[in-house]
């Protein structure tokens, strides 16, 4: 089991990371963050994405649906957002946010280690 900074670290040795950030997405507050740009203020970027999961996570509860979020990609320009929301019991109303250079990253390869962090990261 991995604690949150080894986490950080670890997902940033992923192909193509800019940062990464585990935030509540009911406070908006960022509770760790590694990487970054002098150009983006991760921590702000990771507040205003909790906008973007509480507004998934009404429309799946207003369809009724029995399903979860996995994770959310956001496809810009030149980089990919991963939003995925922690699975574990003490994990809950957390998300993991990791930006990605398009190019210098794999998508797949990204989804799969980003999710095998999330299963190993322990709160």
């Amino acid at each position: 089991m991995a604690n949150l900074d080894s986490a950080l670290k670890d997902a940033m040795t992923i192909d193509g990371a800019i940062g990464v950030a585990l935030v509540d997405y009911t406070s908006g507050m960022t509770l760790g963050v590694a990487g970054g740009t002098p150009e983006i203020d991760l921590t702000v970027a990771a507040a205003g994405n909790t906008d973007v999961v509480r507004a998934k996570m009404r429309t799946i509860e207003m369809l009724k649906l029995n399903d979860d979020i996995e994770d959310m990609l956001i496809t810009l320009g030149g980089q990919y957002h991963i939003i995925r929301p922690l699975t574990g019991s003490n994990g809950k109303g957390l998300f993991l946010y990791l930006m990605l250079s398009k190019s210098r990253s794999n998508l797949a390869l990204a989804r799969h280690q980003l999710r095998a962090i999330e299963e190993q990261l322990e709160l």
